[in-house]
C-alpha cells in the first residue's frame, strides 16, 4: 500500500519494519476523537478561506460518513494503515477524490495526535470520576450502617485504640475525594488544543487555532509550537494521579482480605465478589481485591514506562511518543475495570459488627483511656502511662481484661481509683468520648459522611 508519506524517499519499507511502525492496532481507539478533531479543522480551514466553504462541507460530511460507517461496523480498520490518522485520511481520499488530499493542509499529525490522545483521555478522565464518585457512594453507604460499630484501630497491625467500623471507612473515602480532584486538576490541565503547532514551528496558513480549539470544547491553545507536538505531561500526569488511585484501592483491598479472613472475619464478602477453590470446598477467597492489589503494580509499570520513555528525548516529536499510548491505554482500562469491582465489592459485602466488637474487648485497646482518666484526676500522664502499662500486663498474667479487673487490684497500683474508671474504659464510652472533628466517635463519623455527601452533590 503507498504510503501518504512517500515524496522523499519511495515509501517502500521492509514488511517488518512496517509491523515494527505501525500502531493502528491500538491506536485506532482514536477514530471517533481523530474524526471529530478533523471535522473541525475542515470547519476551520473554510472559514479562514484556506479551503473553499463548499469544500470544507464536502470533507465535514465526508468525515461523518466514515464515523457513521466505522460505528455501525460497515466499515471495519484496515490493519495494513500505519496508524488511524492515515487510514481515515486514506479512506476519505477513497470517498471524495482530490477534495480529501486537502484535510491535512496545515496540520501534521505530530499535533493531529497529540490533539486526539487529549480528547480520548478528557473524555476518560470523566468517566474514572463518574466511577470514582460511584464508588464513594458505596462506601458512604457503608459507613452509615457501621458508624456505631465498635472494633480495634490498628498501628504497625497491633490492635491500638477502639474506632467505629464506619470511621475506618471514611478514612479511605477521604483518600478517594483527593483521587477525584486530582484527577479533575489533570482533566483541566490536559484541556488545552495542540492542533495548529503543526510538525514543530506552526504554519504560514492563516489558520485560526482558537476557533479550532473552541469548536472541540477546549479552554486555551498551547502557546508554543514545539511544547504543543511534545508535551505528554498530561499523561504522566494522568497516569501518576492512577498510580495514586490504585494505590489507595491496593491499601484497601489489603484490609478487605484481611477483615474477611477467618482470623478476623470483621466483613464477608458476596459470593459475587469471591471465588472458590479447586480442591478445597470450604474455601472463599476475596480474589477481586487480590486481583486489585496485584493490578497496582500493573499501573505503577505504565507510569515508569512513560517516564522512562520521555526522559531523554529533545525537542520536538521523536517516534519514541508512539509509545505513550498503550501505557496510557493499558492503565485506563486497568483503573475504570477496577473501581467497578470495587464498587460492587463494597456495596455488597456484609458486616460482621459482633466479630469486631470481640476483637475490641480483647486487645486492651482502652488502656489510653484508662491513662486519661488518670491524667484527669491529677497524675502526670508520663505516670498514668506506665501504671496502664502495668495493668494491662497484670490482666495478661491473670486472664482478664481491664474491664473485667477488680476495683481492688486497680487500687494496688494506684489509690487515685474508684468506681468511675470502669465508666470511662467502656468501649462505647472510649468511642463517643472523642468528639474532635474528624474523630471516631458516632457524631463525627456523621459529619464525615455529610461531608462527603456534599462534595458528591448527593
Amino acid at each position: 500500500m503507498a504510503k501518504l508519506w512517500a515524496g522523499r524517499t519511495d515509501g517502500t519499507t521492509d514488511q517488518l519494519a512496517d509491523d515494527f511502525n505501525s500502531s493502528i492496532r491500538f491506536d485506532h481507539k482514536l477514530y471517533r476523537h481523530d474524526i471529530t478533531g478533523s471535522m473541525a479543522h475542515a470547519a476551520m480551514l473554510g472559514a479562514q478561506g484556506i479551503i473553499t466553504k463548499d469544500e470544507a462541507a464536502q470533507l465535514i460530511d465526508g468525515l461523518q460518513g466514515v464515523l457513521d460507517d466505522l460505528e455501525s461496523g460497515a466499515l471495519t480498520f484496515d490493519m495494513t494503515c500505519e496508524d488511524i490518522h492515515m487510514f481515515v485520511e486514506q479512506v476519505l481520499t477513497e470517498r471524495l477524490g482530490a477534495v480529501g488530499k486537502k484535510l491535512h493542509t496545515a496540520r501534521s499529525r505530530n499535533d493531529q495526535v497529540a490533539l486526539d490522545l487529549r480528547m480520548y483521555l478528557r473524555d476518560e478522565v470523566a468517566e474514572i470520576i463518574t466511577l470514582t464518585e460511584e464508588l464513594l457512594e458505596a462506601i458512604t453507604a457503608q459507613a452509615e450502617i457501621g458508624k456505631a460499630a465498635i472494633l480495634p484501630g490498628y498501628t504497625h497491625l497491633q490492635r491500638a485504640q477502639p474506632i467505629t467500623f464506619g470511621h475506618h471507612l471514611m478514612a479511605y473515602a477521604m483518600m478517594l475525594l483527593r483521587d477525584r480532584d486530582r484527577l479533575a486538576d489533570c482533566r483541566r490541565r490536559m484541556n488545552c488544543s495542540p492542533i495548529g503547532c503543526c510538525a514543530l514551528a506552526g504554519t504560514t496558513y492563516p489558520t485560526d487555532r482558537r476557533f479550532e480549539a473552541a469548536q472541540l470544547g477546549f479552554d486555551d491553545i498551547c502557546r508554543n509550537s514545539l511544547d504543543g507536538v511534545s508535551d505528554r505531561d498530561f499523561c504522566v500526569e494522568l497516569l501518576s494521579d492512577l498510580s495514586i488511585l490504585m494505590m489507595h484501592l491496593s491499601r484497601f483491598s489489603e484490609e478487605v482480605i484481611l477483615w474477611s479472613s477467618w482470623e478476623f472475619k470483621f466483613i464477608e464478602l458476596s459470593d459475587a465478589f469471591t471465588t472458590g477453590s479447586s480442591i478445597m470446598p470450604q474455601k472463599k477467597n476475596p480474589d477481586m481485591a487480590e486481583l486489585v492489589r496485584g493490578k497496582t503494580g500493573r499501573v505503577y509499570g505504565d507510569l515508569m514506562a512513560a517516564l522512562t520513555m520521555l526522559k531523554g528525548l529533545p525537542l520536538a516529536y521523536n517516534k519514541d511518543m508512539q509509545e505513550d499510548k498503550e501505557g496510557v491505554f493499558d492503565a485506563v482500562e486497568t483503573v475504570k475495570m477496577c473501581l467497578q469491582v470495587f464498587t460492587g465489592m463494597i456495596a455488597t459485602m456484609r458486616l460482621c459488627t459482633d466479630n469486631m466488637r470481640r476483637a475490641a474487648q480483647t486487645g486492651f485497646i482502652n488502656a489510653t483511656d484508662l491513662a486519661d482518666w488518670m491524667v484527669a484526676h491529677g497524675l502526670p500522664f508520663r505516670d498514668a502511662y506506665k501504671i496502664s502499662g502495668q495493668l494491662v500486663a497484670r490482666c495478661i498474667a491473670d486472664g482478664l481484661v481491664l474491664e473485667t479487673l477488680p476495683l481492688s487490684v486497680y487500687r494496688e497500683y494506684s489509690e487515685l481509683f474508684d468506681e468511675s474508671v470502669f465508666e470511662a474504659i467502656d468501649l462505647d464510652a472510649c468511642v463517643e468520648r472523642r468528639i474532635s472533628e474528624g474523630g471516631t466517635s458516632v457524631s463525627s463519623v456523621e459529619a464525615q459522611i455529610t461531608y462527603v455527601k456534599e462534595m458528591l452533590a448527593i
